[in-house]
């Protein structure tokens, strides 16, 4: 009977999908991975890729949860044990990051599917517009106020937003580390790890109990999340995060127009 389960599994989860197109998936996952890791916005490649593969938007919002969780998860875990982070500070952070993607995640599971179809995209041309003019983040004066905001408004929003979709939320945790908590941007994205990685595993606990995840597929995106976010863990910041996030536009931008010009979008 597992043999048999497990058979079926295989079957439908890789059913339709060419050795090109999985080549494709798990080299994106890779790229996805590394860059995440240093500058976030790993997602904007990962969700355009999966939807290029035909996969149902909902279920490239599941599968897309699972492949990212390996590489937040391999992020902070290399950074805990480089001593980069305390459990004692980041835990009730972590905690408000996945009560918030909780709620975002049950929320996107009562959207029509065909919405999404068109929804996806264009949050993800916003999002990419946001890559494009989004100032350098430059740390400034502390202040009591500013560091209630990102305790209690930022990361649990920000949390929400993964839940719900995803793309360019560690680009989010970073931009506003430094605008709230005033932290540098290597000690902000430092933060943002633990972050997104409990955003993460957050919305794929929700999407794993509703069966929007395309199982196989997200194992394989997460063996490439796995190489790319240990290289990007052990060289963190040291490309320059402007070239890489025009590469991100670049090649979610791409992606995106397939993907529409396939659907018949235009």
């Amino acid at each position: 009977m597992v043999s048999d389960y497990l058979e079926k599994l295989i079957f439908m989860d890789l059913a339709g999908y060419s050795f090109e197109i999985l080549t494709f998936l798990f080299f994106i996952a890779t790229i996805a991975g590394f860059i995440d890791t240093l500058v976030g916005g790993g997602g904007l490649l990962a969700v355009p890729a999966l939807m290029l593969s035909g996969m149902p938007p909902i279920y490239v919002l599941g599968t897309n949860k699972l492949q990212g969780s390996m590489g937040t998860g391999i992020a902070t875990f290399v950074l805990f044990r480089k001593n980069k982070l305390k459990w004692d500070r980041i835990k009730y952070l972590m905690l408000a990051s996945f009560c918030g993607a909780v709620l975002g995640g049950v929320i996107v599971q009562l959207i029509n599917t065909k919405f999404l179809s068109f929804v996806i995209p264009v949050v993800l041309v916003v999002i990419a517009i946001y890559f494009i003019i989004s100032p350098e983040p430059k740390k400034q004066l502390s202040n009591g106020l500013s560091e209630r905001s990102f305790n209690n408004v930022a990361v649990p929003t920000i949390g929400f937003y993964d839940g719900m979709f995803g793309p360019g939320a560690g680009s989010f945790y970073i931009l506003t580390g430094v605008l709230f908590k005033k932290l540098d941007i290597i000690q902000s994205t430092i933060l943002a790890k633990p972050l997104n990685f409990a955003s993460n595993v957050a919305g794929l606990v929700v999407f794993l109990s509703f069966g929007h995840i395309a199982w196989l597929i997200g194992f394989l995106m997460m063996s490439g999340q796995l190489i790319g976010a240990t290289l990007g863990a052990n060289y963190l910041l040291k490309a320059n995060p402007r070239v890489i996030r025009f590469l991100i536009v670049v090649m979610s931008i791409s992606m995106l127009a397939r993907y529409m010009y396939s659907m018949g979008l235009y």
